[in-house]
């Protein structure tokens, strides 16, 4: 074979490797891959018809009382959920129909009782939290490996609510929050549930957030909010980084931290602030940035899309409203009331919306200029609260309710799905055929698209910065899309637009 020959078949193997594994979105743990509630999928429906997206089944499994979301990985679906007093994982196949379940412990039976970790899949391995912060690692098989009473092995204090933490892995550990005397974060060993280590130096409790690891400089951190302040631990050692006062009347702050290039936000619901927390480059300090009282979001989380935080402000338990809020100056874009405060995920330009007083999904494009209601319906299985955040994967949004979950097609007409057969031999080297000419055509056009896609999507957030009157990111925004992507038609309009402002 000529060198000639073998270019296109390289570009071949490398552009199957990547856009294969990319186009199956697993979604393994909490809040998505990494921990930010954004799905990386594209080509979803951008509007849904009346009464909702085409619903593809209704679980006939009895998921129990829970408030879990799902993860979704190799083909199967976890999730958790309380049966009498004891709580159980869940795996499902892709059909919704019972894999196996397994207890893990009792469960949290006093306040809200339910289930309340999502599990967290690793490799062949799934991990769950239980109410009672035992910490329990199964094989995705259904075997149990190990199990650790969090509580009882660092003195730890259990919450009014219950511990509602998601496992993260970060390495070779997972890592919870038992909110122990000179224990307040600990690292058990993934494989064999050993003590790894423990941050001495805080004392506060766990305060219903799942911990989020982040990279600063060339450390790794783990960042979470506790009963009394907002926290940064070295992942390797444990040892505590630094600590910033965070402290609301009733010491709850589920909301796991956004972060982006050093700028860790966080927000908390009963009328308690947000905060934009900076890291030194080493990640050793932090420094408040900027406050803000309007998006004090409950425990429906929230995404950053380009330079704007999305969320719902808490107005009581029972009420609030939709926030859009500027990242960089933390001032609010727009609040807007919409039935009820609620939960939030994004994909592909859209916002998913799930309010939590009547059980309405609504599709909102996320936009700094207002509150932009496209589509809307209501989830009429299940029973008890709204809690469970909605998930995407491979093209399907999932919504859980009580002992309910529901799966929906969301694919667009632009949605590649994965071909699992080609992965699997471009993965392994197996396919060795030379592409022919019309192939060939066929992946130049693919990288075009791919090319035309990104730039169009930078030039979306440079419209947003120009509409908050951050020209300077503007202009640099625009000058990223003509350099890195010249032959698109965002280029064109980057560069009008360029000649207009300079």
């Amino acid at each position: 074979m000529t060198k000639k020959s073998l270019l296109p078949t390289v570009v071949l193997m490398v552009m199957l490797v990547p856009l294969g594994r990319a186009a199956a979105h697993d979604w393994p743990q909490w809040k998505g891959p990494d921990r930010d509630n954004r799905s990386r999928e594209t080509g979803l429906l951008k509007e849904w018809p009346e009464g909702g997206p085409e619903r593809l089944w209704v679980s006939p499994v009895d998921l129990g009382k829970g408030y879990s979301t799902v993860a979704v990985a190799d083909g199967t679906i976890y999730t958790t959920g309380l049966i009498e007093d004891e709580e159980f994982l869940f795996a499902l196949d892709m059909d919704g129909e019972l894999k196996w379940k397994q207890s893990y412990g009792k469960g949290y039976t006093r306040s809200y009782e339910s289930a309340r970790s999502t599990p967290t899949v690793d490799e062949d391995r799934v991990y769950v939290i239980s109410g009672n912060c035992n910490v329990v690692c199964f094989t995705t098989e259904g075997k149990r490996v190990w199990a650790v009473n969090a509580l009882e092995r660092f003195d730890g204090r259990n919450i009014t609510w219950g511990i509602a933490e998601s496992p993260l892995i970060v390495g070779d550990k997972v890592i919870c929050t038992p909110g122990g005397k000179n224990a307040g974060m600990a690292a058990l060993d993934k494989k064999t549930g050993e003590t790894a280590w423990v941050t001495r130096d805080l004392s506060d409790k766990s305060a219903y957030c799942s911990t989020r690891a982040i990279e600063r400089g060339d450390r790794q951190l783990v960042v979470t909010a506790m009963s009394d302040h907002v926290v940064g631990v070295d992942a390797e050692t444990g040892k505590l980084l630094w600590k910033h006062p965070y402290r609301n009347g009733v010491r709850a702050h589920p909301n796991t931290p956004l972060y982006t290039d050093g700028m860790l936000y966080f927000t908390s619901g009963y009328d308690y602030r947000g905060v934009m927390l900076e890291l030194n480059e080493d990640g050793t300090g932090v420094r408040q940035v900027w406050e803000d009282d309007t998006l004090d979001t409950h425990h429906g989380s929230v995404v950053r899309v380009g330079g704007c935080i999305y969320g719902a402000s808490w107005r009581g338990n029972g009420n609030g409203n939709w926030v859009c809020l500027d990242w960089a100056e933390g001032t609010p874009l727009w609040e807007q009331h919409w039935i009820n405060k609620g939960s939030i995920t994004y994909a592909d330009g859209m916002l998913y919306c799930y309010e939590e007083r009547r059980g309405t999904l609504g599709l909102v494009q996320a936009s700094p200029e207002g509150f932009e209601l496209v589509s809307s319906f209501r989830i009429d299985e299940g029973s008890g609260k709204h809690w469970a955040h909605p998930v995407i994967s491979n093209g399907r949004l999932y919504i859980r309710h009580g002992p309910a979950l529901m799966c929906f097609d969301i694919r667009g007409e632009d949605f590649d799905p994965a071909d699992d057969e080609a992965e699997e031999a471009a993965a392994a080297g197996e396919d060795k055929a030379e592409p022919t000419r019309e192939l060939e055509d066929d992946i130049a056009d693919a990288a075009a698209a791919a090319d035309e896609h990104r730039a169009q999507a930078k030039l979306g957030m440079a419209r947003g910065y120009l509409k908050m009157r951050m020209e300077a990111k503007a202009v640099e925004t625009l000058r990223a899309i003509v350099e890195e992507y010249p032959d698109t038609k965002a280029a064109a309009e980057a560069r009008e637009k360029l000649t207009e402002l300079e």
